[in-house]
C-alpha cells in the first residue's frame, strides 16, 4: 500500500508512519519544507495554494493530521483563526487536489475531533448524535464539510474523530506529568465532566484499522470504549505515580485564567462511545484507563494490570 500521510511530523503522525511502515505501507510525507527523515517527500503550501499534482497520483490512500496545536492557553483572535484555518482550509485544498486526479486514491481519512459534540454532560454519544455548540465544535463541522470534493469524486472519507490520545512521550498526558508527580495535580471543576480517551498505540492501531476496511466512511469516533469522567481519570494517574490529588481549580479560576480555551478544553464534558470501531471489529490494547496508564508510565505491575483489562 502507498500512503500519503500529512501533518507526520506530529504527535500521532510520527507514530503512525513508523507503524505504517512497520506493516508494510510505503509511506510519502506530506510536507510544508523538506526533512531529513529519508522518507519519501511531496511538498506543499495550503496557504498559497502550491502542490505538485502530478506527485499525488499514484497512492491507494491520504491520512491527513495537520492542524494548529490546540494550547491551554488564552486563545487570541489570531489563535483562534489559525486553529480554524490550519483545519479547514487545508483540508479544502487538498480535497480538491485529490478530486482533480487522473487517479485519486480510493481512501482519505481526515483527522476531526469529537469536540464535534461539544459539551453534553453525561449524554451517551455515538457517530450518529448530532452537532454540539461552540467554537470547536463550528471548526468540526466545517473541517468535515471541507472533504467534501472529495466525498463527491467517490473516494472514501473517513472522519477520525479523536478523543484525548495519551502519551508520556506527547500531548496532554506528557504536560501532566510533572505537575502530578510533584503532587500538584487534582480535578478541574467539579470533576464530573467526561473525557473521551484513547491510548496512542490504540490511535495508531485504529487508523490503521480503518484503512484496511473499505467499508468504514464517515465519522469514526476513535476513543477507548470506557470513556471516565475528569474526576476518575485524576484519581487513576494519581494512583499510577503513587502521588496525592488533592489540588483542586473551581471552574470560575479555570475560566479567569484560560478563557475560551478552558470551557473548550478542560471543562467540557464529552461521553462518547466507539461504536463503528467496535462494530467493525477492532479490539482495543487498552481500553480501561488504569491499566492503560500503568502500561504507558512503565509502573511495576502493569503487566498484572493489563491482565485485568
Amino acid at each position: 500500500m502507498r500512503v500519503l500521510v500529512s501533518g507526520s511530523t506530529g504527535f500521532i503522525g510520527m507514530s503512525l508512519v513508523s507503524y505504517l511502515k512497520g506493516h508494510g505501507a510505503h509511506v510519502t510525507r506530506l510536507a510544508r519544507s523538506a526533512g531529513d527523515s529519508g522518507d519519501s517527500e511531496t511538498i506543499w503550501d495550503p496557504g498559497r495554494g502550491a502542490i505538485d499534482r502530478i506527485q499525488l497520483e499514484g497512492f491507494d490512500a491520504v491520512v491527513h493530521l495537520s492542524g494548529e496545536r490546540l494550547s491551554v492557553s488564552r486563545w487570541s483572535a489570531a489563535k483562534r483563526a489559525r486553529i480554524r484555518d490550519s483545519r479547514v482550509n487545508s483540508t479544502a485544498f487538498l480535497c480538491e487536489a485529490l478530486a482533480s486526479l487522473e487517479h485519486p486514491p480510493a481512501a482519505l481519512l481526515c483527522a476531526s475531533a469529537i469536540g464535534y459534540y461539544g459539551s453534553r454532560g453525561d449524554e451517551m454519544l455515538t457517530e450518529e448524535s448530532s452537532p454540539g455548540e461552540g467554537f470547536l465544535a463550528e471548526v468540526c463541522q466545517a473541517w468535515e464539510a471541507a472533504a467534501a470534493p472529495a466525498v463527491e469524486s467517490s473516494i472514501r472519507v473517513a472522519h477520525l474523530r479523536f478523543g484525548l490520545v495519551l502519551s508520556p512521550r506527547g500531548g496532554a498526558l506528557k504536560a501532566m506529568l510533572t505537575p502530578f508527580k510533584l503532587g500538584l495535580g487534582g480535578v478541574f471543576g467539579d470533576g464530573r465532566q467526561y473525557v473521551g480517551w484513547i491510548a496512542l498505540d490504540d490511535a495508531v492501531g485504529a487508523v490503521h484499522h480503518i484503512l484496511m476496511h473499505d467499508a468504514l466512511a464517515g465519522p469514526i469516533n476513535v476513543v477507548a470504549p470506557n470513556p471516565v469522567t475528569n474526576r476518575e481519570f485524576v484519581k487513576a494517574l494519581g494512583r499510577t505515580l503513587r502521588r496525592p490529588t488533592l489540588v483542586a481549580l473551581p471552574s470560575a479560576v479555570v475560566r479567569m485564567l484560560l478563557g475560551e480555551a478552558a470551557e473548550a478544553l478542560l471543562l467540557a464534558g464529552t461521553r462518547v462511545q466507539c461504536a463503528k470501531l467496535s462494530a467493525s471489529g477492532y479490539v482495543h490494547k487498552h481500553p480501561k484507563i488504569e491499566p492503560a496508564l500503568h502500561y504507558m508510565l512503565g509502573v511495576e505491575g502493569a503487566a498484572e494490570a493489563s491482565s485485568r483489562m
